[in-house]
């Protein structure tokens, strides 16, 4: 097969007077006298190459002249200067194969405006527009500058299970993997016996890689999981999935206040890194999705997180001029509303809470000295809310027993994460940041399932 260069090396090269091979889809179309004006891309880049097919090739008229939006093509021509408005270039092709027709009667993707919700219908199609075509890219490009910050700050990466028997977040919203037949049951005292299970135990999707990854943390020093995890939480919301990513680090020797440090510097990293490296795409963004989206993002690197306790959040809510649909008083779980009327109103950058109360919080955070709040941190960013969530953990054997205990969980099943304790303990601390949320800040997107390729949410896994 003969070698092709992709459009978005030949549009940023421009080399000319050059024969070259690209492969691609079919955006448009126009005809003139003796000519066909072929828009194609390959999905390299939001651009795509225009094609000039002459009515003397040997299959303009059986092929060239019948193709439409969505069919699929190899050009050979030479690369020449474009007289046209808004091109440098252009392929004058000396040889066009079609590899896949596209009927217009039923190809979906014509050239008109289609919804989001509408192209959530055909999740396998809208790679091929241009703001799906321009979500993937830039998450390709957070995925990789992910790596490269760990990577580069000394951090080795963890692959955590993605079965697990432990429920991190002690909320119990789990999907059970099993392997029984689910129409015969085995039961014992009124319940299913797991025993009979493949893994001799009750076991579930993972929620969070996070108490794997301090188990390496203790044994490497800075690690960090990459992965996708799972809440079986009936919440249809433009802010939750089913199955997302989560980037999860952990670090020994590392108290609350260098935690904090470690995910700003990580924000403002991934922000940076696609600024710089996906400017076309967030360029398009900035012009449909949100006029606003270039200032947010300069707002984030520009500018210091605001930090504040949670008990200095919570008076600041109170005194809040304006109606929340949930009450605020200490102790409460802060809620969207809540969070997004600190980054967007009150101090309009991004805010580091702190200090959460124990009570709302998960057993593994460190107790601070009061007794009632744990050395936690929400990082919350205006437009999205919590972004970040992360704390010290409790690296103390006896007072994480208690808190084991004070919430109810079955101290068997963690005994190795209490060795952890048992044997050369040392502080740490770590976060997760939840991926589809940073493309949806760093693209505008208002809801989470326009930046996955195929979203998992209550009644929907279709693809």
């Amino acid at each position: 097969m003969e070698k092709t260069q992709q459009i978005k090396t030949i549009l940023s090269e421009k080399p000319v007077n050059r024969e070259i091979t690209v492969r691609g889809w079919l955006k448009s179309k126009r005809d003139s006298k003796g000519f066909s004006f072929l828009d194609v891309t390959d999905g390299s880049c939001l651009n795509g190459l225009q094609i000039l097919a002459d009515s003397s090739l040997s299959n303009y008229h059986s092929d060239i002249s019948r193709l439409t939006t969505g069919c699929s093509i190899e050009a050979r021509g030479l690369l020449l200067p474009s007289p046209a408005k808004g091109q440098t270039v252009e392929l004058h092709a000396k040889a066009i194969n079609v590899y896949g027709w596209a009927p217009p009667e039923s190809y979906p993707l014509q050239k008109k405006h289609q919804s989001f919700e509408f192209l959530r219908s055909i999740a396998h199609l809208r790679g091929r527009t241009n703001s799906l075509g321009a979500v993937a890219r830039v998450r390709s490009r957070l995925s990789w500058a992910i790596h490269q910050f760990f990577q580069e700050r000394g951090f080795f990466q963890i692959h955590t299970p993605i079965i697990t028997t432990s429920d991190c977040e002690g909320a119990g919203e789990m999907f059970t993997v099993t392997s029984l037949d689910l129409q015969k049951l085995p039961v014992a005292g009124g319940a299913v016996d797991y025993c009979q299970d493949f893994f001799g135990r009750q076991a579930s999707l993972t929620v969070s890689g996070q108490l794997e990854a301090e188990a390496y943390a203790l044994a490497l020093g800075n690690v960090y999981t990459f992965g996708p995890t799972f809440r079986a939480e009936n919440s249809n919301t433009s802010r939750h999935l089913a199955e997302f990513w989560m980037v999860e680090p952990e670090m020994a020797f590392c108290d609350l206040e260098n935690d904090m440090n470690i995910a700003e510097e990580l924000l403002k990293f991934l922000i940076r890194d696609c600024m710089e490296n996906c400017a076309q795409d967030i360029d398009l963004f900035a012009r449909f999705v949100d006029k606003n989206l270039t200032a947010k993002l300069l707002n984030v690197v520009q500018y210091d997180f605001i930090r504040i306790s949670y008990s200095e959040a919570i008076s600041k809510l109170e005194k809040a001029d304006m109606h929340f649909t949930f009450p605020v008083a200490w102790g409460i779980d802060l809620q969207s509303e809540h969070e997004r009327y600190l980054a967007e109103k009150l101090f309009q950058r991004p805010v580091i809470v702190t200090d959460y109360p124990k009570g709302i919080k998960p057993f593994y955070m460190r107790l601070n000295d009061d007794g009632k709040t744990v050395a936690a941190m929400d990082i919350l960013f205006p437009g999205i809310g919590e972004i970040i969530g992360g704390s010290q953990r409790e690296e103390r054997f006896e007072l994480l027993k208690n808190r084991m205990e004070e919430s109810g969980i079955t101290l068997e099943n963690y005994q190795w994460y209490l060795d952890l304790r048992r044997y050369g303990t040392v502080p740490h601390a770590g976060f997760g940041l939840g991926f589809e949320r940073i493309i949806q800040f760093v693209t505008g997107m208002g809801n989470i399932r326009d930046v996955i390729a195929f979203p998992r949410t209550p009644g929907s896994a279709s693809v």
